[in-house]
């Protein structure tokens, strides 16, 4: 038989071990957990790495981090944080996206609390539109309940269904609980083409003029861009309630790219290639892409998005 004592130490090791394997910080070093209320964005490095990685955008970064840091450090947001992110490709809507994800969810995109929707992926057929809609708030229900701090990435708005995004709008409003949970600590980002030519028309402006692309403030664009998506066919907010009850937070331009951001996208292609910068190959690779106006040749009409695909030819360097 075994003595008394010996049962109450193994008892009492058993214990141990379990309470130490199930406490949160062991268990969530080995599977990923959602945040708790207390978790905290480091804006320091956040900042750091915007100002490292996205080039020619000092609005958009400076708008979108001062209002992720806000709803970050409010313990109590009346609700969702909620930012409609326009421009032309390559211009860097899904790179600042997935920085911000990466600092909420340090998985970032392959994070199972962070949720990437692509309108012609998920949402191709108009006539399924009601479905659509069923399925999403479905979606968006179950994955808020199971971690409050979830992120939705809406890309190509521009190619949404009309109606289909207003699906969300009881997720976005100043309710504090829909059907028993709180939507108010998540965040919701879209991401859009449309307004991408109102956006260059007014750099072009500032340029005519003489006046400094960093003089461009949110104030300039912000109301001309969600009045513009706001009545685009082909926004995806078309004749939106998100945007008639004012439930989008900013809409958030970025700027066409200049020869000189261009450049900037190649060298740190190049350094994330582990490759020498050679100012001779970062030339030729910008002098491949085509700019706009024809006669001016100021913006890059692609942004930096064929940056990769172009310098992908000069391996052999």
């Amino acid at each position: 038989a075994l003595e008394p004592l010996s049962v109450s130490l193994a008892i009492g090791v058993a214990w141990a071990i379990t309470g130490y394997l199930s406490h949160p910080k062991f268990y969530c070093s080995y599977v990923e957990c959602c945040p708790s209320d207390g978790h905290r964005i480091n804006a320091t490095a956040l900042r750091a790495q915007l100002d490292a990685k996205l080039f020619g955008q000092h609005l958009a970064k400076d708008v979108v981090l001062k209002a992720v840091m806000g709803f970050a450090n409010n313990p109590s947001p009346k609700k969702p944080l909620t930012l409609s992110l326009h421009g032309w490709a390559g211009t860097g809507k899904n790179f600042l996206s997935q920085i911000l994800a990466e600092h909420v969810h340090p998985a970032g995109l392959r994070s199972k609390f962070v949720h990437l929707f692509l309108a012609t992926l998920h949402f191709p057929h108009e006539d399924k539109v009601k479905l659509y809609k069923e399925q999403l708030q479905n979606w968006i229900r179950g994955n808020v309940s199971a971690c409050p701090h979830s992120i939705f990435i809406f890309d190509e708005m521009d190619k949404m269904h009309p109606g289909l995004i207003d699906a969300i709008k009881p997720f976005l409003d100043y309710y504090e609980q829909v059907d028993r949970v709180s939507y108010r600590k998540a965040i919701f980002i879209f991401l859009s083409n449309a307004g991408g030519d109102l956006i260059n028309k007014a750099a072009l402006d500032f340029w005519t003029s003489g006046k400094r692309r960093e003089e461009i403030q949110l104030k300039d664009l912000e109301l001309m861009l969600s009045v513009g998506v706001f009545n685009n066919k082909n926004s995806g907010l078309w004749h939106s309630s998100l945007i008639d009850r004012n439930l989008i937070d900013y809409f958030v331009p970025f700027l066409p790219l200049e020869h000189k951001h261009v450049k900037m996208c190649v060298r740190a292609e190049m350094t994330a290639r582990g490759y020498a910068v050679d100012e001779k190959i970062v030339q030729a690779v910008a002098d491949e892409m085509t700019f706009f106006p024809k006669e001016q040749k100021i913006y890059s009409d692609k942004g930096c998005k064929t940056v990769q695909a172009k310098l992908d030819i000069h391996e052999d360097f």
